[in-house]
């Protein structure tokens, strides 16, 4: 009896830098049988290729038959997304400023080493600060801005959400708040917007019932307490990149706060986005409060000042 064969082209995701945070997004990709093929890059060789036999363990348990293999940047390249995460560690005893320089510096390699893309793959940069190299990516890699984003603060939200959730005693997919702007010290939570089970949250829930600020600012030091404790955060953002990647890949129309171009601001920063086969398909207009918008408005301007920065002094 002849075989079947399916016509239909192999989803294939890269995964550029693979040590711990590039290990957990291919593990969370490998487990959620998101892409047929799975293709790691890195320069350390050794680190690479035990990383594939590692994970094609693991992918012998997987629903579907994901394959984990070795690759080229030139075969990373021609994939439907290409996830870099190369420079997501954050050594001990470098500065942030010395941590921007190499990382900018690393993905600027990476970028080039990999043109040119194949016209419909999707850049999905999760290396860190994420929205500088984002908006540096978008400009360097040719592609068109719906197919550049960034991991941005999509994990911020999802957090949040567990935080409130813990709070309040609601299950966390009946809350939508979202964490917007730039990731770090000056994102912005939408409160103004904040549902629980659909009702304005200042509807539903009385003002002196949580601590906003108290809960922004756990959001926030979460990240710095589990990076001081074991040098990177590599399983949330293994499982939130992989969400991104099967809402890109199965045409899911999910609305994810992440960090894509922002003409009014003129950089990439994270704002509702819904999300399917050919990137950013759309975009959620979101009548924030005035406080908020300014408060996003001043993190965009000292964001393009940074970038601005690093234009002149790296040519």
């Amino acid at each position: 009896m002849p075989t079947e064969v399916s016509d239909k082209p192999i989803s294939r995701i890269a995964v550029i830098g693979v040590g711990q945070v590039g290990g957990a997004v291919a593990y969370a990709l490998t487990l959620g049988s998101v892409a047929r093929e799975i293709l790691l890059v890195d320069v350390d060789i050794r680190g690479r290729d035990g990383q594939v036999r590692d994970l094609s363990d693991a992918a012998y348990s997987s629903k579907r038959n994901t394959r984990v293999r070795e690759a080229t940047y030139q075969e990373a390249s021609q994939c439907d997304i290409v996830v870099i995460t190369a420079g997501s560690k954050f050594p001990l005893g470098e500065t942030s400023m010395q941590h921007l320089y190499h990382n900018i510096a690393v993905v600027r390699n990476v970028l080039e080493a990999m043109k040119p893309f194949r016209s419909d793959t999707i850049l999905l940069l999760v290396s860190n600060p994420v929205d500088v190299v984002t908006s540096l990516a978008r400009e360097l890699s040719g592609l068109p801005s719906s197919q550049v984003l960034g991991s941005g603060t999509f994990l911020d939200s999802v957090r949040l959400r567990g935080l409130l959730a813990d709070k309040i005693g609601v299950a966390g997919p009946s809350i939508d708040v979202y964490v917007l702007g730039v990731h770090g010290d000056n994102q912005v939570v939408g409160w103004s917007l904040a549902t629980i089970g659909g009702v304005p949250i200042h509807t539903s829930l009385p003002r002196s019932a949580i601590d906003r600020a108290e809960l922004e600012k756990e959001c926030k030091q979460r990240s710095q307490d589990i990076i001081e404790a074991k040098g990177t955060m590599p399983f949330g953002i293994g499982s939130a990149v992989s969400s991104i990647c099967a809402s890109i890949l199965f045409d899911k129309r999910n609305v994810r706060a992440v960090s894509h171009y922002q003409p009014d601001y003129g950089c990439c920063l994270s704002m509702p986005v819904i999300l399917g086969r050919k990137g950013i398909v759309g975009t959620i207009k979101m009548p924030l409060s005035s406080g908020e918008e300014t408060a996003i408005a001043d993190s965009a301007n000292t964001l393009r000042a940074t970038i601005s920065r690093i234009r002149e002094s790296t040519g």
